[in-house]
């Protein structure tokens, strides 16, 4: 039974053996792969979006200024109008029957005036030949002076009363384009009416507003030449615009000014960026986002999607040449990016990071780099 039993043993020695190469090589094959890629320094253009809302060069809001009754309407809601065309006419009877109470009051002044000069030219002559005294003439020039300031005040009470007249009709003050009309005709309106009649809004030219914090407003300065802010504002580059619906406005923008204030609850430099306007395409009170190319010499940069937040801190996996990963924290210039962001601290050169699936992986954790293409996406 002894050889029979020492034959069994060296088979099953034999067979283990055979078998642990495999068994090594099934263990390495368990090391999981992931996409990796270089960080090297380059100048690149990183698109920066902030959100915007928009406005036309003027949004001018159409109140009348006397009371009555909306008579007519000669627009509809989203006509283009221009400078001096009619919108609306408010019913005031009372204003024509000042202009005809006006009117009749001037002829009554004319009428005394013409009687006091009477008077003067009746007591002239009697004063020369000394029949009555220089006082019943000074008394009459007097009445007279009295009577033509009457009549003055009667015409100025009708210019007033037909200039309220005028403003029974109301005209557009600019070219533009009619907004929601809330009161419709019949509606009793006046001066201190809550709502407009209307609103004009002149979009042959639209503004961007949105803002900076105080940090991004200090590294977004710093890359621009100038000794004062409006010469740095001229060395800013064209802008883009992404409308509502993700599509790109046709025509480039230009930075046109800067807030001369810190928002001290927020924060926030509000900026101004132009665009023109010529089809009407842009609304005044629409939303969009503004895109800023930003220049960046000698950079690190990082794919966003390499990188995750954890506690508020940025992170991302450094892989070595042996395969040993090492969760890192980093710092990123303060300019909002969608593919890209400017590493200002963590990383260096040469480096490899992971670039997806890295956030289940842990310090000492072993993978398999699959090295990609060197980042050049971002450089224009």
């Amino acid at each position: 039974m002894k050889p029979i039993i020492q034959l069994q043993l060296l088979i099953l020695l034999f067979f283990m053996q055979a078998c642990a190469p495999e068994q090594q090589t099934a263990g390495k094959d368990t090391i999981q792969e992931y996409p990796v890629t270089t960080i090297e320094h380059q100048e690149a253009v990183i698109n920066t979006e902030y959100p915007a809302t928009l406005e036309g060069q003027q949004n001018i809001e159409i109140r009348p200024k006397i009371d009555g009754f909306v008579g007519q309407i000669f627009v509809d809601e989203g006509a283009a109008v221009k400078k001096g065309q009619l919108l609306f006419r408010i019913n005031a009877p009372q204003y024509e029957q000042e202009v005809r109470t006006a009117a009749a009051a001037i002829k009554n002044a004319e009428a005394e005036v013409n009687t006091a000069k009477m008077q003067v030219e009746k007591t002239l002559p009697l004063v020369k030949e000394g029949i009555i005294s220089d006082y019943e003439l000074k008394s009459a020039n007097f009445n007279l002076h009295a009577k033509e300031a009457v009549l003055a005040q009667a015409r100025a009470g009708l210019i007033n009363a037909r200039t309220n007249l005028g403003y029974t009709a109301i005209s557009s003050p600019a070219d533009g384009v009619v907004g929601s009309i809330p009161y419709k005709t019949g509606s009793l309106v006046s001066s201190t009416s809550a709502q407009p009649l209307t609103t004009v809004s002149n979009i042959a030219r639209v503004f961007a507003y949105f803002s900076f914090n105080e940090k991004q407003f200090l590294d977004f300065t710093e890359g621009f030449a100038g000794k004062n802010m409006n010469d740095k504002l001229k060395h800013f580059p064209a802008v883009s615009l992404l409308l509502a619906n993700g599509t790109e406005y046709a025509e480039k923008g230009h930075m046109e000014s800067i807030g001369g204030l810190i928002n001290t609850e927020t924060g926030a430099v509000n900026l101004r960026a132009g665009f023109s306007n010529p089809d009407g395409t842009i609304r005044s009170g629409a939303s969009a986002t503004i895109r800023i190319p930003v220049k960046v010499k000698n950079a690190l940069l990082i794919p966003a999607k390499a990188t995750y937040e954890m506690q508020e801190k940025l992170m991302a996996v450094v892989v070595n040449k042996n395969g040993m990963v090492k969760v890192t924290e980093i710092e990123i210039m303060d300019i909002p990016s969608g593919e890209f962001y400017v590493v200002k601290k963590g990383l260096n050169a040469g480096d490899w990071v992971v670039t997806e699936g890295m956030g289940g992986l842990t310090d000492g954790t072993r993978i398999k780099p699959v090295l990609s293409q060197q980042l050049t996406a971002a450089k224009k």
